[in-house]
């Protein structure tokens, strides 16, 4: 039997107990667990409710409302990280912090299979269905029922059938100065979860960072003490591997992110010979691998990207020779080529030693964030303009743009970062906003905050929709 056989729960051993043999309809475990997902009444024989009392916990220290749902969060809140750093609910999803880990831990509970074959059954194909449906932050539950629902998760089908639904959902992917680890957040930050450790060397942990998502994976691209590398975390899974490597390796590249693919340009190369390049590359998470692309018509650092209008853009940055650009480009994948979009940036100040441009895309809008203002503007297409919209809640402007998340969430826009008096080091906050390009007034929804000691310095965050 291989490692891989042998781990039960997400990497952890799953050694099945004499007195607990795998008996009853296997179907109709398949529907007690959908009907538990679904908010129905959890059997108190069960073993769900057993298990988690075994192991819970004396207290709670962290101080957050229990799982109203049933006692599987007790199960939950032993393996969680030690206390909440993010300043909201806590969501049992955070059972998964050691998951990926290449150690398990001998002394947690695995998941076992339990008897319910009094209930009616349902084919594979309709409870598959079913959990499709369900809100993604539940499927935590999945991993501590048995090996088939576990089998289900790690074989990523849920995520092609919420596809072809309509009914993927985005979360949040960031990593605070100062975290060892990854946060994972659902959409209505109601959920919050560590990401396994990244087991790269200490130079990759200490060094800069770059982020992208594509698909159900999210690539860190770093350097290592051999070189440029690429972790690659696959959701389905939640372990990380090695690579791919890009084509070029490369550092302050621009990037997007469109379905199962996610896009890169420009940057400096980190071969033998530092240079700006003007090349691109497609990473599809299908395959695992990457593309390459037509060169873009000048080469630039520092830049940032975008997905719209079915288009791969690639704004602002340095040219080889230092200075900034106001020019922009856009990538067209079904002619192949790039269109160069001259004076785009030209209404949007350049602060000196600024971060590349903080841009989001929401309902085919592009927005950015001026790191010199702390001001919210949207792009006018047609007359290659900026319009300003109104003031941010964060501090873009104490680190020169450097340290602030500024997403696109669905229909929403995200941004994270450090309040006014936030200069200590700590004060995060996390606020959302629909924004309309036609208003004149921002309504900005404060989600939540960093007191529990979180850095406000973002130093990298992705949004994954699965």
């Amino acid at each position: 039997m291989s490692k891989e056989e042998e781990r039960g729960d997400f990497g952890r051993g799953d050694r099945n107990l004499s007195s607990r043999k795998d008996g009853g309809n296997s179907q109709s475990k398949k529907i007690r667990v959908t009907e538990y997902l679904l908010g129905f009444n959890e059997n108190s024989e069960g073993s769900t409710s057993n298990v988690g009392e075994r192991i819970r916990v004396s207290e709670n220290p962290l101080g957050f409302n229990e799982n109203p749902e049933g006692s599987t969060s007790n199960e939950v809140q032993r393996i969680m990280a030690s206390q909440n750093s993010l300043g909201f609910n806590e969501n049992p999803e955070g059972s998964t912090s050691n998951e990926g880990e290449m150690i398990g831990s001998s002394d947690v509970v695995e998941p076992q299979d339990a008897d319910y074959s009094y209930n009616p059954s349902l084919s594979d194909e309709l409870v598959h269905h079913i959990l499709a449906r369900v809100p993604r932050s539940e499927y935590w539950k999945l991993s501590f029922v048995n090996k088939g629902c576990l089998a289900l998760l790690r074989s990523g089908e849920l995520y092609k059938l919420r596809k072809d639904y309509g009914t993927m959902e985005p979360s949040v992917f960031m990593l605070a100065s100062g975290e060892p680890q990854w946060w994972s957040l659902d959409q209505k930050f109601t959920s919050c979860r560590k990401l396994p450790v990244l087991p790269a060397d200490s130079c990759f942990a200490a060094g800069d960072k770059e982020s992208l998502c594509a698909g159900t994976h999210l690539l860190v691209s770093g350097k290592e003490i051999e070189g440029v590398v690429i972790w690659r975390y696959e959701l389905s899974m939640n372990r990380w591997y090695k690579g791919p490597s890009m084509i070029n390796p490369r550092c302050l590249f621009a990037s997007a992110s469109c379905g199962d693919v996610a896009y890169v340009a420009g940057g400096i190369g980190m071969g033998n010979i530092m240079q700006v390049l003007n090349s691109a590359e497609l990473y599809n998470s299908e395959t695992k691998s990457w593309e390459p692309l037509p060169k873009m018509h000048t080469p630039r650092k520092l830049c940032s990207g975008c997905y719209m209008d079915n288009k791969f853009y690639v704004i602002g940055g340095q040219g080889i020779d230092g200075g900034d650009l106001t020019c922009g480009e856009c990538f067209d994948a079904r002619k192949n080529t790039w269109e160069l979009i001259p004076g785009m940036m030209r209404d949007v100040p350049i602060p000196v030693s600024r971060s590349p441009p903080l841009l989001a895309v929401v309902n085919n809008e592009l927005y950015t964030l001026d790191a010199s203002s702390n001001k919210l503007k949207v792009y006018l297409k047609r007359s290659n303009c900026w319009k300003e919209l109104g003031q941010v809640p964060v501090r873009a402007d104490h680190s020169r743009g450097w340290g602030v998340a500024f997403k696109s969430l669905g229909k929403e826009l995200l941004v994270i970062g450090g309040t006014c008096n936030s200069f200590a080091g700590h004060g995060m906050i996390i606020c959302t906003c629909s924004p309309d390009p036609e208003a004149n007034d921002l309504e900005w929804k404060h989600v939540g905050t960093g007191r529990n000691r979180l850095s406000h310095f973002i130093l990298n965050c992705s949004v994954m929709r699965a």
